[in-house]
C-alpha cells in the first residue's frame, strides 16, 4: 500500500491523477491518450468557469431576494409601528397658556413663572430600573416564605416618608412601554407619551427637539450638570456645564461599579456649601442596579450591595442638600423576574418616586394616605406627571407637550387641605395641555378634533374657575376641590384620547409592505418547487428581468408622485422598485414557461412541509398559540421523527432501514433532551419552570450548567467524527478540524463560562478587571481559532478523502507456467461523502464562533442541534429526500425551535445584551450588535448554514444539478421563514387594535422580520456562497461538475 493523507489540493490530485492513470495504462491501451487528456483538461476548466459564473449569479439572485424583503419590511414597519407628530412651539414664562393665574401675574421668572416657585435648586437622582418593591419592607406573609436578595436593603427612601410625611413622599411610579431607558427618558423630560417613531421637522439624531424641562431650565438662565449615564449627552447635547458634568457609557452590563462610583465622586463635593453656587439643578442617573439585574437578575447578593450602596448615597445626599434643595429619586423603569425590561409587564413598569425636602412642603388629602402604598397597585402616579410637578416646583412653565398631571402631594400644603392651590396648579396644567391639543389637530389638518368631545367639561370648568376666583373669599374648601377634580378628569380624558390616538397606523403603507412581502413569497416558492432540471440557466434570466422592472418600476413612481407632488416620493419610489422587480421575476417564469411545474406538493413529505408551515402561521393569530410557540414546534419536530422512523421501516435496503430507523429515533430522543432547556416568559407561568438560568429569578448559571460545556467539548466532536467514519470520510483536513481545533476551541469556550461565573461568585480573591483581560484572550482566542483557523482549514483545504494505491499480485497465468501481472486497486476513502464531509466544516466554523457567545445552557440546545442536523441528513438520505421540501423546512423548524432553547423568547427583555462584551471591554460598532445577533439567533443562522447540505450530504462528486439542488433547497428554506414573517405582520396588522398588540404580536413580528433578514444574508453570503469554495476543492481534484 502507497500514500498518506494529503495536505493540499495540488499533492491530492497529482495523486489521484497518478492512480487514474496507472489504472487506465494497465486496464486499456489507448494511442491517443496524450491528446485525448488535453480535451479532458480543456473540458474541465471550461466547465470551472461555468460553475463559477452559475454561483455568482446564484449568491446575487438571493442577496436581491434579501433586498425586496428589506423593502417589504420597511415599508410595513413604517406604517405599522406608532409615530406622533412633534410640535415646534415652546411654552413662554411671559405667556399664560390661558387667562390668568390665582396666585402670580406672568412673567416672573425670579419669583415663579407660571405659579410662585418652592425651591431654588433641585438634585435629580435617577436609580436606572429602580423597581417600586425594592424601596418597600417586605415580610413573609405566608409560612415558610423567605424574603429575596432585593428586599430590605434599600429602606431610607419607605422610612423617610413614615417618620418623616411632610418632608418625603415614596409613591409607585409607573411608567409608559416601551421601557427602554431612551424611551423612558424622553417621557421624563418631555411629559408626553412615547411612541416608537417620533416624527418631527427639525432633528438630528437622538436630540429630543420638544419643549422639555430641560430646555426650559436652560431657558431660564440655570446651570445644569449631568453626572452619570451617557445617553442623556445624545439627548440634550450642550445642555450642560461642560466644566462639573462627567458622562459615562452606559451599555456595559459588566461594569456595576464605575458610573455609580464616578457619579457619588462627583456628585457630593457639589452639595458643599461652598460649591452650591456654580450649579442650579443636578441630574445624577446610577446605573449599578440596572446592570446587576441584567447580569445577574435581581435576586442575587450583588442586587443586595448594590441596593444597599444606593441607601448609604442617598442618605448622604439627603442630608447634604440645604433647605431650598428638593431632591428627586426615581427608577426610569422596573426590572423582569431575570432582570431584564424593554416590555410592558408589570414589574417592568413599575418603578419608584421619592421627593423629599428640609423644607417640609408636602401633604396628604387624608389620613389613609400617610404611609406609603402597600404595593405599585395602589396611589400609582404615572411618570410623565414628573414634568408639571418639577416645574411648577421649580417656576419654569410647563413644556408645551406636557400631558402629564400635577402630583397631589407637592401642592396640597402641609396640613393636606390647601385645595385652592391645587386646584390652581390643576388647572393651569389643563390649561396648557388644552393648548397642546389645539395646536396638534391643527399641525395634523384634522377637521374632527376628538378632544372637542370634552369641550363641554373644559367649558364647564372653566366657568367655575371663574365664579369661584370672583368670589375668592366666599369660596369654600370643598368648592375648591371639587374644581380640582374637574380639571384633574379633564387631563385624565384627554391623556385617554392620545393613548388610543396615537395607536394610529398608515394603513396604505402596510399595505404596501404586505404585498411586496407576499409577492416576493411567491417567486421564492416558484424558484423553489416550480422549476425542472437545472435552474442554472433560468438565474440570469430571472436577475436580467427582475432588474430590468426594478428599475422601470422606480422610475415610473418616482415620475408619477413627482407630477402629483405627493409628500411620500421615497416611499412610493421604494414599492416600485420592489414591485417591478418582482413583476420582473414573474415574467422570467412565465417566459421559460416550459421548465416550470406546479408549485403544489407531489409527495406526502412536500405536503407535511406545506402543513408544518401553514399551521405554524395560522397559530399565530391566537395569542396562547404564540406564548406557547416553543411547544408547539416541539409537537411538530417530534411529529415528523415518528414519521420519519414509520418510513424508514419500509425501506428495502437492510443497512438503510436499520440507519433510517436508528437515526429517526435518536432524532426524537435529542428534541426531548432539548426541551429541558427552558426560559420562560411570564404569561406562561407558573405552567412553565425556567431551567437556563441557576433560577426564574437570575440571569447566572447554577454551578451544575458549568459542566456542560466540557461535556459538549469532549463528546461533540466525537460524534461528529462518527458521522464522517460511516463514509470513511474521517480523512484529510477532518482531522486536524474536528480532532484538535474544534474541540480546543469548545474547550476554551468552556473555560470562558467557568472563569464568568467564578467572576459572578467571586470564588477566587482575584480582581475582576483581571478576570475580564484573561476572559476576553480566552475569547479571541476561540474567535481566531472559528475565523482565521476555520476559515482558512475551510476555504483551502483539500476534499476529506485519501487516497490508497494497492498492487495486487495475480495467480498463475492459465498455462500455469509462470505468475501473472499484479494488478493495482485505487481506493478512496471518503468518496461516498465528498460534498457533505467537506461542506460541514464550514456548520462547525460558524459553530464554534457561536457556542462562545452562547451561556452553559445555550450549550446543550446548539450541540443536539448540530447532532439532529447530522442526524436528519441521515434520514433524507436514506429516505431520498434530497429533492423534498421537508429537509429546508425541517431545518428552519428546527432553528425557531432552539432559539427558545438558548434562553429566547419573543420579548424584548430576552435580549441577552451582555454577549456585546464577551470579547470586548466596551461597546464596538460594528461588532457589539453582530455579537448580539449571533447570541440572539444562533440556532436560526447555524441552521441556514447548515441548508446546502441537503441538497450535499452523499452526493456524487461531479452531480450535474448540484448548485440547482442548492439554490431550490436554499429557497425553500427561505420560503419558510418568509411565510412566517407574512404571517406575522398580517396577524400583527389584523389585530392591531388588540388588547395584547404590543406585549405579544408585535414583538413576535419583530422576530419574524429579524429572522428572515438574518437567514437572507447568511443563507446567501455565507451557506450559498460556501458552496464555491467546497464543490471547488472537489472540483479541482476530481473534476468539475
Amino acid at each position: 500500500m502507497a500514500g498518506n493523507t494529503g495536505n493540499s489540493y495540488e499533492e491530492l490530485a497529482a495523486r489521484f491523477a497518478k492512480a487514474k492513470s496507472l489504472k487506465e495504462k494497465e486496464d486499456t491501451s489507448n494511442p491517443g491518450s496524450e491528446s485525448g487528456k488535453g480535451r479532458t483538461d480543456e473540458i474541465n476548466s471550461r466547465k470551472a468557469h461555468v460553475f463559477k459564473a452559475s454561483h455568482a449569479l446564484l449568491v446575487s439572485l438571493f442577496s436581491w431576494i434579501c433586498l425586496l424583503h428589506v423593502i417589504g419590511i420597511f415599508l410595513f414597519t413604517k406604517g405599522f409601528l406608532l409615530t406622533r407628530l412633534v410640535l415646534d412651539q415652546k411654552s413662554e414664562c411671559g405667556v399664560l397658556p390661558s387667562g390668568q393665574s390665582v396666585t402670580q401675574e406672568p412673567g416672573s421668572a425670579d419669583q415663579g413663572c407660571w405659579h410662585p416657585k418652592t425651591f431654588d435648586k433641585a438634585v435629580v437622582i435617577i436609580i436606572d430600573a429602580l423597581r417600586y418593591d425594592f424601596t418597600i419592607p417586605y415580610s413573609s406573609r405566608t409560612p415558610g416564605e423567605t424574603t429575596h436578595h432585593f428586599h430590605n436593603a434599600f429602606s431610607v427612601l419607605y422610612d423617610a416618608a413614615v417618620q418623616q410625611p411632610q418632608n418625603a413622599i415614596l409613591l409607585p411610579f409607573i411608567a409608559d412601554p416601551p421601557t427602554a431607558t431612551l424611551q423612558r427618558l424622553k417621557g421624563l423630560t418631555t411629559g408626553t407619551l412615547p411612541t416608537f417613531v417620533d416624527v418631527g421637522s427639525n432633528f438630528a439624531g437622538t436630540a429630543i427637539e420638544e419643549d422639555n424641562i430641560v430646555a426650559q431650565l436652560r431657558t431660564a438662565g440655570k446651570n445644569l450638570v449631568h453626572l452619570g449615564d451617557d445617553t442623556w449627552h445624545s439627548l440634550f447635547p450642550g445642555y450642560f456645564d461642560p466644566n462639573l458634568t462627567h458622562a459615562y457609557e452606559s451599555f456595559n452590563v459588566w461594569d456595576l461599579h464605575t458610573v455609580d462610583d464616578g457619579v457619588t465622586e462627583h456628585i457630593l463635593p457639589l452639595l458643599h456649601p461652598d460649591n452650591t453656587s456654580r450649579w442650579d439643578v443636578i441630574f445624577g442617573h446610577y446605573l449599578g442596579v440596572d446592570h446587576a439585574g441584567h447580569r445577574y437578575g435581581p435576586d442575587h447578593p450583588a442586587m443586595t450591595a448594590k441596593l444597599d450602596q444606593m441607601d448609604g448615597v442617598i442618605r448622604q445626599i439627603a442630608n447634604d442638600i440645604d433647605d431650598t434643595t428638593l431632591l428627586v429619586v426615581m427608577g426610569d423603569h422596573g426590572m423582569d423576574a431575570k432582570g431584564d425590561h424593554g416590555g410592558e409587564s408589570d414589574d417592568e413598569i413599575e418603578a419608584a418616586l421619592w421627593m423629599y425636602s428640609k423644607m417640609g412642603i408636602f401633604g396628604r388629602s387624608s389620613s389613609d394616605r400617610i404611609l406609603p402604598p402597600a404595593s405599585a397597585k395602589e396611589r400609582p402616579v404615572n411618570q410623565i406627571d414628573l414634568v408639571p410637578t418639577l416645574s411648577l416646583l421649580l417656576g419654569i412653565p410647563i413644556p408645551f407637550n406636557n400631558l402629564g398631571a400635577p402630583i397631589e402631594e407637592a401642592f396640597i400644603g402641609r396640613m393636606g387641605s390647601d385645595f385652592k392651590n391645587l386646584a390652581a396648579v390643576n388647572r393651569l396644567t389643563s390649561s396648557q395641555i388644552h393648548r397642546y391639543q389645539n395646536e396638534y389637530f391643527t399641525a395634523r389638518s384634522q377637521s374632527i378634533n376628538p378632544s372637542l368631545l370634552f369641550d363641554q367639561q373644559w367649558e364647564g370648568a372653566q366657568s367655575q374657575w371663574q365664579a369661584a376666583v370672583q368670589s375668592a373669599d366666599k369660596a369654600s374648601s370643598l368648592e375648591w376641590k371639587e374644581l380640582s377634580v374637574s380639571f384633574s378628569t379633564y387631563q385624565k380624558e384627554i391623556l385617554s384620547i392620545c393613548k388610543s390616538l396615537w395607536a394610529r397606523f398608515d394603513i396604505p403603507s402596510m399595505v404596501s409592505g404586505i404585498l411586496i412581502l407576499a409577492g416576493s413569497l411567491i417567486t421564492v416558492i416558484s424558484y423553489a418547487s416550480g422549476s425542472q432540471g437545472d435552474t442554472a440557466s433560468l438565474n440570469p434570466l430571472l436577475l436580467r428581468n427582475s432588474v430590468i422592472g426594478a428599475l422601470i418600476g422606480a422610475v415610473g413612481a418616482y415620475s408619477t408622485l413627482s407630477l402629483l407632488q405627493t409628500t411620500s416620493e421615497r416611499d412610493g419610489t421604494l414599492f416600485g422598485f420592489a414591485a417591478g422587480a418582482i413583476l420582473g421575476l414573474a415574467s422570467a417564469f412565465i417566459s421559460s414557461w416550459s421548465k416550470t411545474v406546479s408549485i403544489m406538493p407531489t409527495s406526502i413529505w412536500g405536503w407535511l412541509a406545506v402543513t408544518f408551515t401553514i399551521g405554524q402561521s395560522i397559530g399565530f393569530a391566537s395569542n396562547s398559540y404564540t406564548i406557547w410557540e416553543d411547544e408547539i414546534l416541539l409537537f411538530f419536530i417530534s411529529s415528523f421523527g415518528c414519521l420519519a422512523g414509520l418510513s424508514s421501516l419500509r425501506l428495502v435496503d437492510t443497512n438503510d432501514r436499520y440507519l433510517g430507523v436508528a437515526q429517526s429515533i435518536l432524532f426524537v430522543v435529542l428534541t426531548r433532551i432539548s426541551s429541558l432547556s427552558r426560559l420562560c416568559r411570564e404569561e406562561q407561568m407558573p405552567w412553565c419552570k425556567s431551567t437556563y438560568y441557576a433560577s426564574a429569578n437570575s440571569s447566572t448559571s447554577a454551578l451544575w450548567q458549568l459542566y456542560i460545556p466540557f461535556i459538549v467539548a469532549l463528546a461533540l466532536p466525537d460524534v461528529i467524527k462518527s458521522y464522517y467514519k460511516g463514509t470513511r470520510s474521517y480523512e484529510g483536513s477532518a482531522i486536524f478540524w474536528i480532532g484538535f481545533a474544534f474541540r480546543v476551541g469548545l474547550v476554551l469556550s468552556a473555560i470562558f463560562w467557568t472563569l464568568d461565573a467564578a467572576d459572578d461568585g467571586n470564588w477566587f480573591n482575584v480582581e475582576a478587571e483581571r478576570l475580564k483581560t484573561a476572559r476576553m484572550i480566552i475569547a479571541r482566542i476561540v474567535l481566531a481559532i472559528a475565523f482565521a483557523a476555520g476559515t482558512s482549514t475551510y476555504a483551502w483545504a483539500s476534499p476529506c478523502v485519501n487516497v490508497h494505491i494497492q498492487d495486487i499480485a495475480s495467480s498463475k497465468s492459465s498455462t500455469g507456467s509462470s505468475p501473472g501481472k499484479s494488478k493495482r486497486t485505487v481506493t478512496i476513502l471518503g468518496y461516498a461523502n465528498l460534498h457533505g464531509s467537506r461542506f460541514f466544516l464550514l456548520v462547525t466554523n460558524i459553530a464554534l464562533a457561536i457556542l462562545l457567545l452562547t451561556k452553559p445552557m445555550g450549550h446543550l440546545s446548539l450541540g443536539v442541534l448540530i447532532w439532529q442536523i447530522l442526524a436528519l441528513l441521515e434520514i433524507i438520505d436514506t429516505n431520498s429526500l434530497s429533492h423534498s421540501a421537508i429537509g429546508p423546512v425541517m431545518l428552519g423548524l428546527l432553528g425557531n425551535y432552539h432559539f427558545f432553547k438558548t434562553g429566547h423568547q419573543a420579548t424584548l427583555s430576552s435580549i441577552q445584551w451582555e454577549s456585546a462584551f464577551v470579547p470586548l471591554r466596551a461597546i464596538r460598532y460594528p461588532w457589539s450588535p453582530l455579537l448580539v445577533i449571533g447570541n440572539t439567533f444562533a440556532a436560526q443562522i447555524i441552521c441556514t448554514v447548515a441548508v446546502p447540505l441537503v441538497g450535499l450530504w452523499k452526493q456524487p462528486a461531479k452531480q450535474p444539478a448540484l448548485l440547482s439542488n442548492v439554490g431550490r433547497a436554499m429557497a425553500t428554506h427561505v420560503a419558510y421563514h418568509a411565510t412566517i414573517n407574512l404571517a406575522t405582520t398580517m396577524w400583527a396588522a389584523w389585530l392591531r387594535r388588540h388588547l395584547m398588540l404590543f406585549r405579544i404580536f408585535s414583538p413576535r413580528w419583530m422576530v419574524g422580520a429579524a429572522v428572515l433578514l438574518v437567514c437572507d444574508v447568511f443563507g446567501a453570503l455565507v451557506a450559498v456562497a460556501g458552496v464555491r469554495w467546497s464543490a471547488g476543492s472537489i472540483g479541482e481534484v476530481f473534476g468539475w461538475p
